[in-house]
């Protein structure tokens, strides 16, 4: 059955996605620690800007502010029970945004990792894994989601996990991993093997790709990653907006518009079907990606080099797989999904 993201990747060469959803979300005050998804039914006008600000900087793709509405995370505010209506009405705004939009914006809904660990290391198992990204789904299916989009997904049983969840929901999804540790997952996948595993899962995503990590450059490196498995499915690229730092009593991401824009025609030159944004990314930043993607004319398969010199150094000598051991290196620093 179609689908309004296939659709739409069927006539157009480059997708534009939004960008963050914690880092807009605490510039209009969500308080540390606070659930984002409260906000959907507590502060919605908050969060139609929050994605009216996506699209009127041009995004075609934005996520639902639902990443963090699976029973797992709610339990830790008392919100379990509260699964569905919190995905529903983040859907439901998001609906609103693009039904108004006058032109075909894709509402993709946020799915985040479960914030558990799986057996043996961990007590999750994969059935009620299953059960708890299957209870969020519906939730965004009673909302009117056109496609589910699981992000920031670092262990495969966890992946599979939900992608089994998004076909019991009858939903078309995309699903992203985040290559944070020296060009692996913090669980140890590598970008071949993300390749390797969405052509072996009963229903293979519309796309796949990365999302935050630690910077442009190192989720550059592993689009490159993707592209030399010779995948035919269309890949994802979420970069953040630069490298958090903290001051003033708050974390704020380095990353210019200028920077952005720059990721996004290498992103593009790469191949990448889908660009956007993660942390950090904010809708000035989204308006001169989507300028640069419009008015630069396309340019060769980037390099290692190229990238390093567009964008800066990476944080670790090696993409995880030993086959770049002479990049570029920049001391390694953390960053969370925002």
């Amino acid at each position: 059955m179609a689908d309004a993201l296939t659709d739409l990747l069927a006539t157009r060469d480059w997708l534009l996605a939004d960008g963050a959803t914690g880092t807009n979300l605490f510039n209009m005050g969500l308080s540390s620690g606070e659930p984002p998804e409260f906000w959907n039914v507590d502060q919605p006008d908050n969060i139609r800007k929050l994605y009216r600000g996506a699209v009127e900087a041009g995004s075609d793709i934005f996520l639902t502010n639902t990443f963090g509405g699976n029973a797992s995370r709610l339990k830790l505010h008392n919100a379990q029970g509260r699964v569905r209506e919190l995905n529903r009405i983040g859907v439901e705004l998001g609906r609103e945004i693009a039904d108004a939009s006058g032109r075909k914006v894709v509402v993709a809904g946020s799915v985040g990792p479960t914030g558990e660990i799986f057996e043996p290391m961990g007590t999750l198992t994969h059935s009620s894994a299953v059960e708890m990204f299957h209870e969020q789904m519906e939730g965004m299916k009673e909302g009117g989601v056109d496609v589910l989009w699981i992000e920031t997904i670092s262990a495969p049983e966890e992946y599979k996990a939900a992608a089994e969840a998004a076909k019991l929901a009858g939903l078309p999804w995309c699903g992203t991993m985040s290559f944070d540790t020296a060009g692996r997952t913090m669980m140890g996948v590598t970008s071949a093997a993300l390749a390797e595993l969405v052509e072996k899962l009963p229903n293979p995503p519309i796309a796949f790709g990365a999302n935050c990590g630690v910077g442009a450059s190192d989720l550059m490196r592993t689009v490159l990653g993707f592209a030399s498995t010779g995948t035919e499915r269309p890949v994802i690229a979420k970069g953040n907006a630069g490298i958090p730092k903290y001051h003033d009593g708050h974390i704020h991401y380095d990353g210019t518009p200028e920077l952005m824009a720059e990721y996004a025609v290498l992103a593009r030159d790469a191949g990448v079907r889908i660009i956007g944004g993660c942390c950090g990314t904010m809708p000035e930043h989204l308006r001169a990606m989507r300028n640069a993607l419009e008015s630069r004319p396309r340019g060769p398969h980037p390099t290692l080099d190229l990238i390093s010199e567009k964008l800066g150094g990476f944080s670790s000598t090696s993409d995880g797989t030993g086959d770049d051991a002479n990049a570029p290196r920049r001391e390694r620093r953390g960053g969370r999904r925002g």
